[in-house]
């Protein structure tokens, strides 16, 4: 099993703006790659795509060294560059430090954005297309106002690989929004270039309402996508006060129960290591190329 989306962070070392508020409190304190392991093994979790957290190359380059301490389990990062700035150098300066192999997407929190229409910026779009160009996955943090904007980035990169992290966190608590968000959801995974992570979704649970709450949404996710377009992650440590590592991983695969065994491999590890082109370890623990994701 692969977990297709955990975070580190140390608010002793840098300020994170989305961790204000009381609601957060619980998070603010240090998450390192040792608090992970125990967790990660107990839940069967082989390896980890470790994602950004705040727009700072300087956390990027800590997650690549870190990445590559690690002894395998953070197998890819997905970090930050300014997709508005010289995207070209940002990703060769990263590539050419401790790590910088492992470098495997960007991402930046569009979700954090006034509005919608960021991504659609034609600087934005450069970065977008030079990003593509360096082989790179792009993980799109958006809200789900903002799906809207989501298929005019796909079809300008055709060849490029797109991951929708979190569903663009359904709106739970709203019927009429959740329509909506079914709907635009439907209509950006017609395009083949986008995947999706089910992920970070037991933290929008409404109060009182339990996991089997999410099925219509991974009912959904399975129906648009199919089990060979999802991945799953836990959005550790982010969904902690959601129930802990190993119950939300637990969570995650009786939502998938209904699948075959071979869909479920694809949800919980085939996917991740062709979008992010992990290696696969044979059971005697040799090491066989990593499989890419067909434009």
């Amino acid at each position: 099993m692969i977990d297709a989306h955990v975070h580190l962070w140390d608010p002793a070392r840098r300020d994170y703006p989305w961790m204000r508020g009381a609601a957060r409190e619980p998070l603010r304190r240090r998450f390192t790659a040792q608090d992970l392991r125990p967790a990660a093994g107990a839940a069967g979790v082989g390896a980890a795509v470790l994602v950004q957290t705040v727009a700072e190359v300087a956390e990027t380059r800590e997650f690549l060294a870190t990445a590559q301490a690690s002894g395998g389990l953070l197998a890819a990062v997905v970090g930050w560059v300014d997709l508005t700035g010289d995207v070209a150098a940002q990703v060769e300066a990263l590539r050419g430090g401790p790590g910088g192999a492992l470098l495997a997407g960007v991402r930046h929190q569009v979700e954090d954005e006034p509005g919608t229409g960021w991504l659609l910026r034609e600087d934005v779009r450069r970065g977008t297309r030079t990003a593509a160009g360096l082989g790179l996955v792009h993980d799109l943090l958006v809200r789900a106002d903002q799906l809207a904007d989501v298929p005019a980035v796909l079809d300008a990169n055709p060849r490029g690989r797109f991951v929708l992290d979190h569903a663009a966190k359904p709106p739970l608590g709203d019927a009429a929004a959740l329509g909506e968000w079914s709907r635009l959801l439907a209509r950006a995974a017609r395009r083949e270039n986008l995947v999706c992570k089910v992920s970070g979704l037991f933290t929008l649970l409404p109060p009182g309402r339990g996991p089997e709450a999410l099925r219509p949404v991974v009912e959904h996710l399975l129906e648009v996508f199919g089990p060979r377009r999802l991945l799953a992650g836990s959005d550790w440590p982010v969904s902690t006060p959601a129930g802990g590592y190993e119950r939300v991983q637990g969570w995650t695969r009786e939502l998938l129960a209904g699948l075959s065994g071979t869909e479920r491999e694809r949800v919980l590890g085939g996917t991740a290591r062709e979008v992010y082109g992990l290696p696969r370890w044979s059971a005697g623990g040799g090491r066989a190329p990593a499989a890419t994701m067909p434009p």
